[in-house]
């Protein structure tokens, strides 16, 4: 089963605690698991950002709002219990704590929706949310990028042969392949050059060389295309490859790839694109926003 959203989560926190000891925050969360009945994959399912386990964001903003109900209080760093408003709450349980049911009981919350010390996470009113303001950040953030990454991909397919064969070998090198862009590639564009669009260093030494080879096109490359390729690094007595295109490639042609003694790497269009988000070609950054946590260190000699 999918992690359930955090305001699910709220009762059975409460529930756990209900005995009145206090507990640390892990024991919370592992109790929670268990009850939840989640497998070991769906408890270290990542946040898109990579920096926090989705289920311990979502437990840890079950937290936020319990406390700031008064249900829960947290006597020390990573720990927490239940408090008499949480006790006498759980006496005539509802059948479901959500932040609609706490903002009408409790003035924590409502302060806290209204403006307070926490973001806020109704982004729409009237509407609850079920994820926490970092997912729900993620969340938009992923949609601007796919958005940005479609509009990119419909540039680079009005581009000219050439220049897409130029803003490929820049990706490569923006990537970290070779040096500067005048001493890590060169064109190759001659007669019987096999389809091989550019040579690129594979590292700024030059140790090894990777051949190029760049399609802008519309329908999916197939097998064969790839194999031509392949056969095409035999007269450069070359080992790896990389065939980049504006489309795709047929699952025929990326299991191809796999059984090969050669390297060769397929970059669709999409991923292209991610490329040049990711390392700033053909994209100018607009606008930059930095999360902050509190730095527990600091005050640990008060």
């Amino acid at each position: 089963m999918p992690v359930p959203d955090f305001q699910s989560m709220m009762l059975p926190v409460l529930e756990i605690l209900s005995d009145g000891s206090q507990r640390r925050n892990v024991e919370v969360r592992n109790e929670l698991a268990r009850r939840l009945q989640l497998t070991e994959a769906e408890v270290a399912e990542m946040l898109p950002s990579g920096n926090q386990k989705r289920f311990h964001n979502r437990v840890a903003w079950s937290l936020v709002y319990l406390a700031k109900a008064g249900l829960i209080s947290r006597p020390q760093r990573g720990h927490c219990m239940i408090t008499d408003v949480g006790r006498e709450l759980l006496n005539s349980p509802p059948d479901r704590i959500s932040i609609r049911f706490l903002t009408e009981r409790y003035d924590g919350v409502r302060q806290l929706r209204s403006g307070g010390d926490e973001p806020e996470v109704i982004p729409t009113p009237g509407i609850e949310p079920i994820e926490p303001p970092e997912e729900t950040l993620d969340a938009n953030y992923r949609q601007i990028r796919e958005a940005l990454a479609a509009e990119l991909l419909e540039q680079i397919k009005s581009c000219s042969p050439a220049f897409f064969e130029k803003l490929v070998i820049d990706v490569l090198v923006a990537m970290g392949y070779g040096g500067s862009r005048g001493d890590a590639a060169r064109a190759v564009g001659r007669p019987g050059d096999g389809g091989i669009d550019g040579i690129i260093k594979e590292d700024r030494l030059g140790l090894d060389q990777v051949y190029v080879q760049a399609k802008r096109w519309e329908n999916t490359v197939g097998r064969p295309a790839v194999q031509a390729f392949t056969g095409s690094l035999e007269g450069f007595r070359a080992r790896k490859g990389i065939m980049i295109t504006t489309s795709g490639f047929s699952r025929e042609a990326e299991e191809y790839v796999t059984q090969i003694e050669k390297r060769i790497i397929l970059v669709d269009g999409p991923t292209l694109a991610e490329y040049m988000i990711d390392h700033g070609v053909g994209v100018t950054e607009t606008a930059r926003y930095v999360l902050h946590k509190i730095d527990a260190d600091y005050f640990e000699d008060q």
